[in-house]
């Protein structure tokens, strides 16, 4: 059976699934330097042509499905034909009254371009696209799954695998996951005037970051689940969701909640990552406690977790729960948020018209590199991976690398990445400037697999780049680059069935230097998608050095990166144009 699926919101999508094998998942932003979150919009000429790249043709799907979303927020398709607002089920349950999670609805896309589609909730599209690609529906076990995405509350359910069934185990506390980012936006450096407060996607990432500058107020805790009490049942109780969308409510809770806040704590002046962090802790610290509690209380079940929604990619929530006990195994796709939602809606439609609930995907199914032509300042050479590594290892500056096909999600994982040594502090600083990113941001490390114990803590399996790990002491100063300002880092590990390109080349470099690992940040402009192509990061012009499937692009005339003390090196990387 093949099914289409579309997203059509921010992080918009289209996925291809033939008899339970993901084909390929498109995301909007991935596509000719998109801006990040792009909603839907390429016409149906550009979707054929995609869909002719794998031998199929649009027009010849058994089946058409769109994501739901807020009934509050109505959506257009375009298609190249004019725009057309279509039915759509809801964003979760509580936007219609429904008890069943899971159920189908059918409907008809008018116009001159016509077809019949199905759609099921937006909170249905993360529970399939968490527990359809995990380990759990691989092995046929069953498994709880944890949504909480920007505008829902953490739900908890339980996934029958022989059945399908999907169990509501209730919400854990009614907090929408974007009270993260809006919290914060009443504080240094993410302050904003009260009218602009807005949910900006962005923001919950630099706040993770930055955290780290802070120091954990234990006494804020008291405070925090005090004005938790005090107005959620005002702005966030389930029975005030009904006739109101979920950006108004998140906008007035935060709004209630972080001026009470500021009253009662103005007179201890805290500094403002000092709060940051101590929030983020309550949250914490809440999400493992209800965890707990439901798990508890739900009789003898399969201690596996799935977890879904924008909030699964704090890599912090995700080890505090993976460390709380609580599970013996936890599941974390590379794309828990809406960037998953294409897959997740055509998993629901593979689940009801086939019964089959376990997908056959791989995270390297987004385009692929975009034929490359001569560029006016570059000259062109082939390449081995042998040979990249020992320039990687001379030249010991960063290079764009992009291969094959781009990686699913937002985070880059080897296919859209920049690469470099991790063995100077400094690197850090250059690739946050050519990055044009704040200086607090952390650089990941890609790191070969079997080698990942003896550098961090715990240094386990972690291919997708979802959770935290603690740089052991003795690495600290051969690694300074991917060490996070509190110790950490967001590891990535390779082995070779996961990228064969990657794994030779972290080989190859270990040989040379000793390390197995180096520096990984995504290769884009600021505020947009994955490089398609080689020329995009020509044109953007902050890397002397672009490899791509076995060529190396080199620029004539050099920028300078090098180093001669911690002031002055500001001050040279400074002085590269801007894109």
């Amino acid at each position: 059976m093949k099914i289409c699926s579309i997203k059509l919101s921010h992080d918009g999508s289209i996925a291809l699934i033939d008899d339970q094998r993901l084909i390929f998942s498109y995301e909007m932003e991935k596509l000719n330097n998109a801006a990040r979150y792009s909603e839907f919009n390429i016409s149906i000429d550009e979707i054929n042509a995609i869909f002719h790249q794998y031998g199929y043709s649009f027009w010849q799907m058994d089946k058409y499905v769109i994501d739901g979303w807020d009934p509050h927020e109505p959506q257009v398709i375009d298609l190249g034909r004019g725009n057309t607002t279509v039915n759509l089920a809801g964003y979760d349950r509580y936007s219609e009254e429904s008890t069943d999670i899971m159920q189908r609805k059918s409907f008809e896309l008018p116009g001159p371009i016509s077809f019949h589609y199905s759609s099921y909730f937006h909170i249905a599209g993360h529970i399939a696209a968490a527990y359809c690609t995990s380990p759990m529906a691989k092995a046929g076990q069953d498994s709880y799954v944890l949504t909480w995405d920007g505008g829902m509350y953490p739900q908890l359910f339980y996934y029958h695998c022989k059945t399908n069934e999907v169990e509501s185990l209730g919400v854990l506390f009614n907090m929408i996951g974007n009270i993260y980012s809006l919290f914060s936006q009443y504080f240094k450096p993410f302050l904003v005037n009260e009218d602009s407060l807005m949910d900006d996607l962005s923001v919950a990432g630099k706040v993770m970051a930055y955290i780290a500058k802070g120091t954990y107020r234990k006494e804020m805790i008291p405070v925090f689940h005090e004005l938790y009490e005090k107005h959620q049942d005002k702005a966030m109780a389930c029975a005030n969701i009904f006739g109101q969308g979920h950006e108004e409510r998140g906008l007035i809770f935060a709004q209630l909640f972080a001026q009470d806040f500021i009253r009662q704590t103005s007179s201890f002046h805290y500094a403002h990552e000092d709060i940051l962090l101590s929030f983020h802790i309550f949250l914490e610290q809440l999400l493992v406690k209800e965890l707990g509690v439901k798990i508890k209380n739900g009789g003898n079940k399969a201690k596996n977790l799935c977890f879904a929604g924008g909030s699964a990619l704090n890599i912090k929530w995700n080890s505090a729960i993976r460390n709380a006990g609580l599970f013996n195994e936890v599941w974390v796709p590379p794309f828990p948020n809406d960037a998953g939602s294409a897959i997740g809606a055509g998993c629901c439609e593979m689940i009801h018209s086939t019964g089959i609930n376990h997908l056959d995907w791989n995270v390297f199914s987004g385009p692929p590199v975009m034929e490359d032509t001569q560029h006016e300042g570059w000259i062109k050479k082939p390449a081995t991976v042998e040979e990249l590594a020992l320039h990687l290892f001379l030249k010991n500056e960063p290079v764009v690398f992009l291969h094959g096909r781009a990686e699913l999600g937002p985070r880059a994982l080897g296919n859209r990445s920049i690469l470099a040594p991790a063995t100077q502090p400094h690197m850090k600083r250059i690739l946050n400037h050519i990055k044009g990113r704040e200086d607090y941001r952390p650089v990941a490390p890609i790191c070969l697999e079997h080698d990942a114990k003896n550098i961090f803590d715990p240094g386990s399996k972690d291919p997708y780049m979802l959770f935290d790990h603690q740089v052991r002491e003795e690495w600290k100063s051969r690694i300074p680059a991917i060490c996070h300002l509190d110790g950490t880092a967001r590891l990535q590990t390779v082995c070779e069935s996961d990228n064969p390109v990657i794994f030779r080349l972290l080989n190859e470099y270990k040989k040379l230097s000793g390390i197995p690992l180096l520096c990984n940040t995504s290769a884009n402009y600021n505020g947009k998608g994955f490089f398609p192509d080689v020329a995009s990061a020509m044109n953007w012009g902050r890397v002397n050095y672009v490899w791509s499937n076995h060529f190396l692009y080199e620029r004539v005339q050099k920028i300078s990166f090098e180093m001669i003390s911690s002031d002055e090196s500001i001050s040279r990387v400074d002085r590269l144009q801007a894109p």
